[in-house]
């Protein structure tokens, strides 16, 4: 079986902790700020676990 690509677009958005976690950004942090309110605004900033069967799939497609 030949070897499998890893998926570029997946590989820049998803980081693998060294315990084999995947760990992503969120969305809604760039623009239009103002209307969201502060503790909105840091919860965006915080990183987010990938878990269950898309964590799978995410595995898959980066090859871990």
């Amino acid at each position: 079986m030949p070897k499998l690509k890893t998926h570029k677009g997946t590989a820049k958005r998803i980081k693998v902790t060294g315990s084999g976690k995947l760990v992503r950004g969120r969305a809604y942090g760039n623009h239009i700020l103002a209307k969201k309110s502060k503790a909105r605004k840091r919860n965006i900033k915080t990183a987010a676990a990938i878990e269950g069967k898309i964590g799978k799939n995410v595995k898959k497609a980066l090859g871990v």
